[in-house]
């Protein structure tokens, strides 16, 4: 423990130091004249926001990825303008395909917040502007892409396909969609294929896919470490063993329930919404919807995404272990945004954590 308590400090000394350096870009926007007053505020407001706390810096720069991370973490504004589920992906290579018929990734406002849009570095220009075709607006940010940084720091890992890692490396741009009626993103997406040049000279990586969503490396951690909540959680946040353990247990009855034929970033039914199950992070972003699924038996599918009810007793197993992983995240969280005294009756028992 105390290895991990000088982590933290050296790493919150570090964030501070990063942030006291880094001055906000200005923000620059070029907007639709016609639209209204919230939608104009909502996309000034993100790109102020996304400049502020992700600015350019080198694409392999740790603490600026850590200062970007905690900075939406911690905005009010961001989670103002995100709905209950965030649409993300590649926007499509042919500009006559809808939304509606675009390939995107279901996410929880967290999970989008935390290891997503964290990726991106913004200058503050942006161009606003209405899309009669899909009855929105969208926010074009000019964006860069932090391709150098340790594998587990991605959410998944993206070179599993050759041609999402090519527009990710290559991103110049990223898509906020707002839904008029509410000034909220409805869909994210990154493109290659913005109006504008590149932010920074891009020195490519290549990578090698491994076959594994999930890894351990060489000291024994959970790997994508992003998605075992580091960063997101404190390392003392005593809940952290338990989840560790639950999002295990649940793990092996999601495999022995078919839920994996489905439900990772490779996308193997080719589903246009697809939800990802194969982190803690992931699963934590879904687990009200999962729990829900499975209860009213339109989960697991078959090959033709037909609903195949679980016999009793496994449908009983995966709940359980559905439904203690809920109440650990949720006892996590609480712990985090509780004062000491809040933290102190939420604290599991020593026995309890192992």
């Amino acid at each position: 423990m105390r290895m991990q308590e000088r982590s933290w400090r050296a790493r919150a000394a570090t964030l501070i130091a990063v942030a006291a350096f880094w001055q906000a870009p200005p923000v620059h926007a070029q907007q639709d004249a016609a639209a209204p007053p919230e939608i104009a505020r909502a996309a000034g407001e993100l790109a102020a926001l996304l400049a502020e706390q992700c600015p350019l810096a080198p694409a392999n720069d740790i603490a600026a990825f850590e200062h970007c991370r905690d900075g939406l973490r911690a905005s009010d504004t961001l989670r103002a303008r995100l709905p209950q589920i965030v649409l993300w992906g590649r926007q499509s290579g042919d500009p006559q395909q809808t939304l509606a018929d675009t390939t995107l990734t279901q996410f929880s406002p967290e999970v989008w917040a935390q290891l997503y849009a964290p990726l991106f570095m913004f200058n503050g220009r942006y161009r606003l502007e209405w899309v009669a075709q899909e009855n929105q607006y969208v926010v074009r940010l000019e964006a860069a892409f932090r391709n150098r940084l340790p594998p587990g720091q991605y959410p998944t890992p993206f070179w599993h396909d050759k041609r999402k890692w090519r527009t990710y490396q290559r991103a110049n741009g990223v898509l906020l969609w707002l839904q008029p009626q509410t000034g909220r993103v409805h869909v994210a997406q990154v493109t290659s294929r913005a109006g504008t040049p590149p932010l920074q000279e891009v020195e490519t990586i290549a990578r090698t896919f491994g076959g594994k969503w999930l890894w351990t490396d060489d000291g024994g951690r959970l790997q994508p470490a992003v998605t075992a909540f580091d960063g997101t959680y404190r390392p003392e946040n005593p809940f952290l063993p338990r989840l560790d353990r639950q999002y295990r247990d649940l793990a092996l009855q999601l495999r022995d329930a078919q839920c994996m034929a489905c439900h990772t970033p490779d996308n193997p039914q080719h589903m246009h919404r697809q939800v990802l199950l194969t982190t803690p992070a992931h699963t934590a972003g879904e687990i009200d919807r999962l729990i829900r699924a499975v209860r009213e038996d339109r989960m697991p599918v078959d090959a033709n995404r037909h609903p195949v009810p679980l016999s009793a007793d496994a449908k009983a197993w995966l709940l359980q272990s559905a439904s203690a992983f809920r109440d650990t995240v949720q006892a996590a969280r609480g712990w985090e945004s509780g004062g000491d005294a809040a933290r102190a009756d939420s604290e599991p028992d020593a026995d309890a954590t192992e």
